[in-house]
């Protein structure tokens, strides 16, 4: 017999399916009274709110595409991995209840990291009120590849769509944007470090804090559960979506599927210190990089100028989050950022192809 100490240095394919399947049921928690069948059937079974509507997401992360293992540990793809399908379902104004998880395994992928993946998947299903009900696990010949479709749930009436908001409507964004991006490059200009026994990740954290709170933005994004849930729920927002691909994109989607244009004010975007400090020692320019980066996960809404009332309850209940008006929706069709030099193009997001 193994010890557990041995085992954890075992690799999935030598534990084979069916014990990596109990491995991982044993981790998850009980499920709640609405997951009526959870892990171990063909499929899950749950019961839906009582006159609500269900929002359904997914999305992928693909290791050399959403995150790398020199600078990610295990538990922060995990945690990573379900905290996007989150943000869209709060995007929607809905409230996340369920998930469902698929594993595509590299075959020497240890024991120890997989157990680490769900541990940090874990941690942020308990902090969303998040339940596992179930799932798929493969091999996947080449990365390891992590998909998520996350359930929520939204009142009728309720829901925020991209295709809301009208001329007029002034725009917001929660948070402070540009960390992600921030944190990912200074990720890729530090040299890679010796392996460490544990797995974690082999390029140290900064010491500076506002580069380290860059850093973990990038790692473990923070989906904005409760505002998102709040702008549906009192109806303050017309419009809104998250900041995946960065808030130039977001902006330009908002306003193209309202039929509208927009203007943003350049000295109101509210840039994280830590990555204006980064970006400027880096040589780059700071608004730019931050309106084009990706990974922010903040949310960017729409709001009526006869809503401005509900959304001050929802700033009172933000718990510390920000929430900065950007500019607004326009009648001209152009998408602009409105600066000391006048009038620019916004540059572009993040796209896959």
């Amino acid at each position: 017999m193994s010890s557990p100490g041995s085992l954890q240095d075992l690799r999935v394919a030598d534990l084979g399916e069916r014990a990596l399947i109990e491995r991982i049921r044993a981790r998850v928690p009980p499920r709640p009274p609405h997951l009526i069948v959870g892990i171990g059937d063909d499929a899950a079974v749950a019961a839906g709110e009582r006159g609500g509507l269900q929002v359904l997401t997914t999305d992928a992360l693909v290791e050399g595409v959403h995150f790398d293992r020199r600078f990610s540990s295990a538990a922060d793809i995990g945690y990573k991995a379900l905290a996007v399908n989150v943000s869209d379902v709060a995007a929607m104004g809905g409230a996340p209840r369920l998930a469902l998880v698929s594993l595509m395994l590299p075959e020497h992928l240890s024991l120890r990291d997989l157990d680490a993946l769900f541990d940090g998947l874990l941690a942020m299903a308990a902090e969303c009120g998040v339940a596992v009900a179930g799932g798929n696990l493969t091999r996947s010949p080449g990365p390891l590849i992590v998909d998520v479709t996350a359930v929520g749930s939204v009142r009728p009436r309720k829901i925020l769509t991209r295709s809301g908001g009208r001329a007029g409507d002034a725009l917001y964004v929660t948070g402070q944007i540009g960390a992600a991006a921030a944190g990912l490059g200074w990720l890729r200009a530090q040299p890679e470090g010796p392996v460490r026994p544990d797995g974690g990740p082999s390029v140290a954290r900064p010491d500076d804090p506002g580069l380290a709170a860059c850093v973990a933005r990038h790692c473990r994004p923070e989906p904005r559960v409760r505002i998102g849930t709040l702008l549906g729920r009192n109806r303050a927002a017309s419009a809104c979506m998250d900041l995946s691909d960065g808030l130039a994109d977001a902006v330009t989607q908002l306003a193209a599927a309202g039929g509208t244009g927009a203007k943003i004010d350049a000295s109101l975007l509210p840039l994280h210190p830590g990555a204006r400090a980064w970006f400027t020692a880096a040589g780059r320019e700071p608004l730019a990089e931050a309106l084009a980066g990706g990974d922010d996960y903040e949310l960017l809404f729409a709001v009526p100028r006869r809503r401005r009332g509900r959304l001050r309850l929802v700033a009172r209940e933000a718990r510390g989050v920000s929430i900065t008006c950007i500019g607004e929706l326009t009648n001209e069709p152009a998408v602009v950022l409105a600066g000391d030099d006048g009038p620019t193009a916004l540059p572009a997001g993040f796209t896959h192809f």
